[in-house]
């Protein structure tokens, strides 16, 4: 199944091999990736996975990082992959966290 992760970041030098790290590790493929500094000073990370493992598996490790400032997961339907995701937050597919804020 494919899934778009997007990910709000501070911005450090090793945030990006940290995050890549954890998706390998998680047995996710990266298929698609975009990264732009934010004028706030944190780094905005979206990329595109696959895998046939739950997406949960990857968004509790990410959360972890203590770079991960958000994190949220967009179901990308395998007939249109690429085009309408579903957005649904971390915190609405899994258990919160600390990096996990509840309204």
């Amino acid at each position: 199944m494919m899934h778009s992760v997007e990910l709000t970041l501070q911005q450090q030098p090793e945030v990006l091999e940290r995050v890549l790290r954890v998706a390998r590790h998680r047995g996710f493929s990266i298929v698609k990736m975009n990264m732009n500094i934010n004028e706030d000073g944190t780094v905005k990370l979206v990329f595109d996975v696959k895998s046939e493992r739950v997406i949960e598996l990857l968004t509790h490790q990410l959360n972890k990082l203590i770079d991960v400032i958000d994190c949220q997961v967009a179901v990308l339907p395998a007939a249109v992959a690429t085009n309408t995701p579903i957005l649904a937050t971390a915190a609405q597919t899994a258990t919160p966290t600390k990096n996990t804020v509840q309204a």
